[in-house]
């Protein structure tokens, strides 16, 4: 008889970034892992990546001194070397032409609210859930974001745009201590998976967050999304039926035709996640809708489209050689 103690098999690895907002997404899929599926054991693996070690470089600079996936690389190379089973990422974040043997798996749940969200401090007579023609002139807005910068100085060509780094909470120490800076813009989806939460009289409230801020939800129409904004991707290996099994289980139907619809668009204007472009996708009335504005081009171009579900990817690249086409009517 075989008395040598048996290995116990290593749990199914989840890699993600170590930033609060990366850990609040990642813990949301491991909970649901475990619950799912209960016999199962599953871990996190945090991983840094090279978005979170160059701190001080410009994203909004389109060249090729900044790394194609800043926040994705290390965590696929884990993928692909066996040291992670799936990585969890701001689907914004992850490029649209992944590695080869790599996959999108699936999007961790119903996708949450795509909205921009205006913060801003309290003072010079603001008062809450202002909108953007409310502001004074020479108003300083602090994004690092082509997408929001173009869309903002569209709305608003008087204001005056800054770059900013860091992660959410940096971001809002830094409005409320820097006095030149009057305003930044994130994501409201990311607010809310840090239990952050915009009051009834507008303001923000919640752990960490500076006193006097205050906040104001920007409608679609005033600033498109990202690509992929407020979804969560979960990337796998190609190969891996045991975990393309599990990413099955996670996935939202209706939130991965979106994505892959905005996804297939960016990837046919030949833009990346720092690209002047914003798309939202969504199901009306078992149709799927795909808005986009580019400002690749001047002057800026804005188009949609609307097909079956089923054909997401084909109404992303149809959307995309519409505005190649510098058309502006519908599809």
């Amino acid at each position: 008889m075989d008395w040598r103690p048996r290995m116990k098999p290593r749990p199914i690895l989840i890699a993600t970034r170590g930033s609060a907002l990366a850990l609040a997404q990642a813990n949301t899929v491991l909970a649901v892992c475990r619950q799912k599926f209960p016999n199962l054991a599953f871990d996190l693996k945090i991983i840094k990546t090279t978005g979170d070690k160059l701190q001080t470089a410009s994203l909004s600079r389109i060249d090729s001194s900044l790394p194609r996936g800043l926040f994705t690389k290390e965590l696929e190379i884990a993928l692909l070397n066996g040291a992670a089973d799936l990585a969890v990422h701001s689907l914004k974040d992850l490029p649209t032409e992944l590695p080869d043997g790599l996959m999108l798996g699936g999007v961790a749940g119903k996708r949450a609210d795509v909205r921009d969200v205006l913060i801003y401090r309290v003072g010079n007579g603001f008062k809450g859930k202002m909108r953007l023609p409310d502001f004074p002139r020479g108003f300083t807005v602090a994004t690092s974001s082509t997408r929001r910068q173009a869309q903002l100085l569209a709305a608003r060509p008087d204001f005056k745009v800054v770059e900013i780094r860091g992660n959410v909470p940096t971001r809002l120490q830094k409005l409320a201590q820097q006095v030149e800076l009057n305003a930044t813009i994130l994501a409201h989806a990311g607010l809310q998976r840090l239990n952050f939460k915009i009051t009834d009289a507008g303001r923000l409230r919640g752990a960490g967050v500076p006193d006097g801020l205050l906040a104001a939800l920007l409608d679609i129409d005033e600033m498109l999304p990202c690509v992929g904004q407020a979804a969560i991707g979960i990337e796998i290996r190609a190969n891996d039926e045991r975990i393309a099994h599990i990413c099955a289980k996670l996935n939202h139907s209706a939130t991965l035709q979106s994505v892959s619809a905005e996804r297939a668009f960016l990837r046919a204007m030949g833009g990346g996640c720092q690209s002047p472009v914003g798309a939202y996708a969504f199901m009306e009335k078992n149709k799927l809708r795909l808005r986009a504005i580019s400002f690749l081009t001047h002057p800026s171009r804005r188009a949609q489209a609307v097909g079956d579900p089923s054909d997401a990817v084909a109404l992303g690249e149809k959307l995309a050689a519409k505005l190649k086409l510098n058309r502006r009517s519908r599809i």
